[in-house]
């Protein structure tokens, strides 16, 4: 997932927002600080969106002159089933007892932050009738 910046320059330096994500903000002193900043500024916006249950808008077609940010393929796994749990009306306590598992693990899933297992996101996905299908692009 490829996320467009409108990135701004002013005295301090560079800021940036997502328009696909308003929640996310990120600055720096120069650019390629800005372009580092920002996987960091868009995964802490996702918290709000895991922690509301709300659904995690997909990123818009960059338009000429956009930045991007990629988000890790592990947090885009995560944004996946959380929007498919949405979609199903399925709660973190359902999805436990399909994954045979403790509650607090399946919170700890949806951690921007927690390194889980692709494994365990998958499995859980599989619960859900889905499976990750990742491709190798240019």
């Amino acid at each position: 997932m490829f996320y467009p910046l409108n990135v701004f320059e002013e005295e301090a330096g560079f800021w940036a927002e997502c328009p696909d994500i308003p929640e996310m903000k990120t600055a720096g002193d120069t650019l390629d600080d800005l372009l580092r900043e920002a996987v960091d500024g868009l995964e802490s916006a996702l918290e709000f969106y895991f922690e509301a249950r709300r659904p995690i808008p997909a990123p818009s077609r960059p338009e000429r002159g956009q930045h991007t940010v990629a988000l890790p393929t592990l947090i885009v796994s995560k944004v996946l089933l959380h929007n498919e749990m949405l979609a199903q009306g399925v709660k973190k306590a359902e999805l436990a007892r399909r994954l045979n598992i403790a509650p607090p693990n399946v919170e700890r899933i949806f951690r921007v932050k927690h390194k889980t297992r692709i494994e365990t996101v998958e499995a859980a996905l599989n619960c859900l009738g889905k499976h990750l299908d990742l491709q190798l692009a240019a």
